[in-house]
């Protein structure tokens, strides 16, 4: 018994440095930023804190510019979760393929994913550009005339973002999902060649089956990297033109280091932790139901 006691304290010994740094890193800020939410606290006025309640988080319910940013923020997440795992799944399946040169494209594909997103982001602004962009002279190879300027519209500022987020992480996702297939036997699929099932019905009944538990995880991981993504919008747009393309958390940058009005930033923060929570726990439960 005495040496199974000194063999938890050793091991309590060893946690124990992770567990403070961790502690001085997540839950102290956490707390510090559930407490400043409550307090008007602006570094205009050298920081000073006046108590105010709740009074930060009535005030979203007035502000426009947040409800275009919550909008956005909830296109963002739901378009491009929805086609990280289409088009991931499907860039898993095709490297998946024995085909000469498989294990160069493996390599080769991870190169947008290992660049750092605002080095991404500043070269799409750059391809994007209506003068001398990339994209507006491939175009004007077929249609002389066509001049567009991608990133003054709404829509097509959207688009953009959402695309450059795909070009850069995708690659991760299915890498990610191949490994999965790797553990999944040939065996199932020769045996169900023999039976008669097409590469649809091969795909429905055992890859699919197999890849469910990564890609729903995955699927997990990526929401919460896209509701604190802000890098991509940071380099590109600044959150422009006008506020359409503002995601929630960089509005909170802008709130807490433009702006200096931590109070209310810390009270953004705290919403977007909650969601954060939120949603991952309703990930979990279905997770856990779907696996009964």
């Amino acid at each position: 018994m005495s040496n199974k006691r000194n063999k938890i304290w050793i091991a309590w010994m060893l946690v124990a440095p992770v567990l403070i740094l961790r502690g001085f890193t997540t839950i102290y800020p956490i707390f510090t930023t559930f407490k400043n939410s409550f307090f008007d606290m602006s570094l205009l006025r050298g920081g000073e804190a006046k108590f105010i309640g709740t009074q930060n988080f009535i005030q979203m319910f007035t502000d426009e510019k947040l409800a275009t940013s919550i909008e956005f923020t909830v296109i963002f997440t739901v378009v491009s979760m929805i086609l990280h795992v289409v088009l991931g799944v499907g860039l898993a399946l095709m490297l998946n393929i024995k085909f000469r040169g498989r294990k160069f494209l493996r390599t080769i594909v991870l190169i947008p994913w290992a660049m750092p997103m605002v080095v991404a982001g500043l070269a799409a602004r750059w391809a994007f550009n209506d003068t001398y962009g990339l994209i507006n002279d491939l175009v004007r190879r077929i249609l002389p005339s066509f001049h567009y300027d991608w990133l003054i519209n709404e829509l097509s500022a959207r688009i953009a973002v959402i695309s450059v987020d795909l070009w850069k992480d995708v690659p991760f996702f299915a890498i990610l999902v191949l490994a999965a297939l790797q553990f999944i036997p040939s065996d199932l699929y020769e045996a169900a060649k023999i039976d008669g099932a097409g590469i649809i019905k091969s795909f429905f009944s055992i890859t699919l089956p197999g890849i469910k538990n990564t890609v729903l995880t995955l699927c997990i991981f990526f929401t919460m990297w896209r509701l604190t993504s802000f890098d991509v919008v940071y380099s590109m747009t600044s959150g422009g033109p006008g506020d359409s393309t503002t995601l929630l958390s960089y509005r909170i940058m802008t709130e807490a280091f433009t702006n200096l009005n931590l109070g209310y930033a810390s009270s953004l923060a705290v919403v977007l932790f909650a969601a954060m929570v939120v949603l991952t726990l309703i990930d979990v439960k279905y997770i856990k139901k779907i696996n009964k």
